[in-house]
């Protein structure tokens, strides 16, 4: 079943021309989502971690970050003058690779280029993903002094022998350290955790968690390790020392949940936890959660996205746009005026219904089809009818304890959450005689 991180997947995306992501560009200034949202990435890691299976690349030359980093203004600039100078930004997010890995003054220097552009909606959300292991004291300030409201601490596990194991570095100064910088300045705390490594047990991830809880971070996220060594070959290093059981591993998850949720924090989809006061709960107490390719938001700070750097997607109303893997050919092609488009995907107006209605059911398990009528100024039997909507479906799935349906909601259960991917699926007409492949569902 598709992961449904986006709608229509990312593997239904098709050769996608410059021309035509300038057309969706100028087509979005006219949607109702007005607000922009820019992502930044940067491919480059000091070292390479053996799980990682993102596209990450090892450090080059410092000429060639910093060739990099002047492809991202030139790309900057040449996407700023398509979008209306009324628009307001409400969230800037860098990933990787190792975001942190570039020179502090750059990053800086980047979120000027953006801010000093457009004005920004009242209390922004500007997040980067930070490795601890090559941060001293005087990074932490200087990076705390570039504008973030938000860090996300990639610490995957407190256990030194577990990240010797995946060639990892630890923090290079005490986390709690990094914790009295940060909230110096007021900026909220993400700490990020990986299980299913190599050494990890039950009982170390859950003295791992218990750290984590001790420092109060605003949100915390358990991923769970995706093995997937024909993608990423450095991962067979992994099976020579050795994976835990699935059995263990689910055993990690479940004792982390229970221990964060005693302390009160609150589950968000299936691995991130946060606060009873975070914005992220109440909107989902609302069922107003909302996700982009950065991750879970709200409408507050959610906008279409225009994204920058190598693999980039942008994620606009009307179109997904993604910029070509290799950097090589990214950078030349910037430096030629090119913008480096290589894939994407035009969503006509059915497809853009589909896409609210999955996108509910996944963030929120739960579909309001009057509500999404009324935001989107549609009917609800044209909502309806753009969905594989059926009702014998529904019912033999509510039969199964999977899900509760009326006139106009749908609910996955507790007891059906697990399968809330072939929920959605049940409602995607792309999956109708489809030839695609996708994962497991659970």
């Amino acid at each position: 079943m598709p992961r449904y991180t986006s709608y229509p997947p990312a593997n239904y995306f098709a050769e996608f021309s410059e021309a035509d992501f300038k057309n969706a560009v100028l087509i979005s200034n006219e949607e109702k989502d007005s607000n922009l949202s820019f992502y930044i990435h940067f491919p480059y890691c000091p070292r390479l971690c053996h799980y990682c299976a993102c596209n990450s690349y090892a450090m080059p030359q410092k000429v060639d970050v910093e060739k990099y980093i002047k492809a991202l203004h030139k790309e900057i600039d040449m996407i700023l003058p398509l979008l209306n100078s009324n628009r307001k930004i409400s969230q800037i997010h860098y990933g990787g690779g190792t975001p942190t890995a570039m020179p502090l003054n750059a990053i800086k220097e980047l979120n000027q280029h953006l801010l000093s552009s457009f004005q920004t909606i009242e209390k922004p959300e500007i997040a980067i993903e930070c490795h601890p292991g090559y941060l001293d004291e005087k990074g932490w300030q200087t990076l705390a002094e570039a504008g973030f409201t938000r860090m996300s601490l990639g610490i995957q596990d407190f256990n030194a022998d577990v990240l010797k194991t995946v060639n990892r570095k630890p923090s290079l100064i005490p986390i709690e350290e990094v914790f009295k910088i940060l909230r110096q300045k007021n900026i909220k705390i993400n700490l990020d955790f990986l299980y299913g490594l190599p050494i990890q047990t039950p009982e170390s991830f859950y003295n791992t968690i218990s750290k984590a809880v001790a420092l109060s971070p605003d949100r915390l996220v358990t991923f769970s390790y995706a093995h997937v060594p024909w993608i990423k070959k450095a991962q067979l290093i992994l099976e020579k020392a050795g994976l835990p059981t699935p059995e263990n591993k689910e055993k990690m998850f479940e004792n982390a949940a229970q221990l964060l949720e005693k302390e009160g924090y609150v589950r968000i989809g299936m691995d991130h936890f946060v606060k009873q006061d975070d914005e992220l709960f109440e909107a989902l107490q609302n069922h107003r959660l909302h996700r982009n390719f950065q991750g879970y938001c709200t409408r507050r700070t959610t906008a279409q996205v225009y994204a920058f750097g190598v693999t980039g997607i942008s994620q606009l109303t009307s179109a997904y746009a993604q910029n070509t893997k290799d950097i090589a050919e990214y950078v030349d092609e910037v430096f030629n005026g090119k913008i480096p488009v290589r894939k994407g995907y035009q969503l006509n107006k059915n497809q853009q219904l589909v896409r609210e209605v999955i996108e509910a059911l996944m963030c929120n398990y739960y579909v309001d089809f009057k509500e999404i009528a009324e935001r989107l100024k549609v009917e609800i039997k044209d909502l309806k009818s753009a969905t594989e909507y059926n009702l014998e479906v529904f019912s033999k799935m509510r039969d199964d304890g999977i899900l509760e349906f009326d006139e106009n909601t749908l609910k996955i259960t507790a007891e059906g959450s697990p399968f809330v991917r072939n929920v959605a699926a049940s409602l995607d007409p792309l999956m109708k005689n489809t030839t695609k492949s996708f994962s497991k569902p659970i």
